[in-house]
């Protein structure tokens, strides 16, 4: 309550002004009774108050302006960091300027100097918001835009919520995207996203239909990349997920798996994954309708860039307490406290979850790749997919399966 009532800078100019007009009229004793008052109710020192009192606390402009700290060099590389990084806000950016210089210096991107480097070690986030409201953007940015009848299977999965403070990766949420368009008349194509809560690490898979046989492929694609166990699944209700077949296959290839579901109506139970539904997938695809094997093979190309982009370049924020905040006269909220933005390759890094010979070749495989070539092929890839034409007739789901070569023996038995 006390940290919630505290004067801000004009309340307390104001508040000034107006006891000194009490001050100057007061005797000796009087003015001391004031200067006592104002100290506790402003936080500010007996001599500051005192000055204060002489002249009138009126903020005056600066007479002299501060010469500039950073300059055109420093300006132009934010330009290219943030235009590589796809326009992320100033408090993911910051923490990633100057590592991300040095790599694309290394690929001839720009070029860069030890000076330059050190200030983009040590710029503040208000300094790049700053430098970011005066960046025009020349190239185009993603867009970021009745009760439950239980199964058996549904009876045997708890309901619970995971923790967002959780410190251990491998407890993902999971969901699937519909990509039907207007209709959901036959078969098309859905995306199955995980997303690790602890550490934001994101895995996507693209399948046509979502029957026991495709959404098993797809997810056998992502836990055959994932670089860290899986501890708990969790997704929706949904009956892609929660039927018989998926839960035998998550007993039999995941031993130990914990699988947990969300509480019926209750949305925000996957509130990590959703998010990512948004701005992942919904703002690389929108709300068209695909539905072809080829729409499936080029939105797996897609997946695999943005596997190597989001995991490994773009900083994520991670909350890291709330507080609730009671100020008289208004409603209660929380208020959230984020931690420094790191990417989600870091944070597993951090925690410890990655064997030493896996991290190696990822850390080398971050090296060998140009962020600012990535975002370019993932543009175009997306041109590829809305360019291509819906299906004329039933497509065959078995064949968005045949590029993985770890299903074989799954369309063998299908067959």
């Amino acid at each position: 309550m006390e940290t919630t009532l505290r004067m801000n800078l004009n309340e307390r100019r104001k508040y000034v002004r107006v006891q000194r007009v009490r001050y100057l009229d007061a005797d000796r004793t009087m003015r001391g009774q004031l200067l006592d008052e104002m100290e506790q109710v402003t936080r500010l020192d007996r001599k500051t108050l005192i000055r204060l009192m002489k002249h009138d606390p009126v903020r005056r402009p600066r007479q002299r302006q501060r010469g500039r700290t950073y300059g055109s060099a420093v300006q132009d590389a934010i330009r290219v960091v943030a235009e590589s990084l796809d326009y992320i806000c100033a408090d993911r950016l910051t923490p990633a300027l100057a590592s991300t210089v040095v790599l694309l210096a290394e690929h001839g991107e720009l070029r860069v100097s030890d000076e330059l480097v050190d200030k983009l070690e040590c710029i503040s986030v208000s300094t790049v918001k700053r430098i970011l409201a005066h960046i025009g953007r020349d190239e185009r940015r993603l867009p970021r835009r009745g009760p439950e009848r239980a199964t058996q299977v549904m009876r045997e999965i708890p309901t619970r919520r995971i923790p967002w403070n959780v410190e251990e990766p491998g407890h993902l949420e999971v969901d699937s995207v519909h990509h039907g368009g207007r209709s959901t008349h036959g078969d098309y194509v859905y995306t199955v996203q995980m997303v690790d809560v602890a550490t934001g690490w994101s895995e996507r898979v693209a399948v046509l239909g979502r029957s026991a046989l495709v959404v098993e492929a797809g997810c056998r694609r992502i836990l055959a990349r994932l670089p860290f166990p899986i501890l708990e699944l969790h997704p929706d209700n949904g009956s892609e997920f929660l039927n018989h077949h998926l839960y035998r296959f998550f007993q039999d290839s995941v031993p130990g798996l914990q699988l947990t579901r969300s509480r019926p109506w209750h949305k925000d139970d996957n509130r990590f994954v959703e998010q990512k539904n948004s701005s992942l997938v919904r703002a690389y695809l929108g709300f068209e309708r695909l539905d072809t094997v080829a729409h499936v093979e080029l939105m797996n190309e897609l997946y695999d860039r943005m596997w190597l982009y989001y995991n490994f370049f773009q900083p994520v924020m991670h909350i890291q307490e709330k507080r609730l905040l009671v100020t008289e006269g208004e409603r209660p909220r929380v208020q959230r406290f984020y931690d420094a933005a790191r990417t989600p390759f870091e944070r597993v890094c951090a925690k410890g979850a990655i064997p030493a010979e896996k991290r190696l070749q990822l850390e080398e495989l971050r090296r060998r790749t140009n962020p600012r070539q990535l975002r370019i092929e993932i543009y175009s890839l997306i041109d590829a997919i809305m360019a291509l034409p819906a299906a004329s007739e039933q497509q065959d789901v078995a064949l968005t399966l045949a590029a993985l070569p770890q299903l074989s023996k799954i369309l063998q038995m299908a067959a």
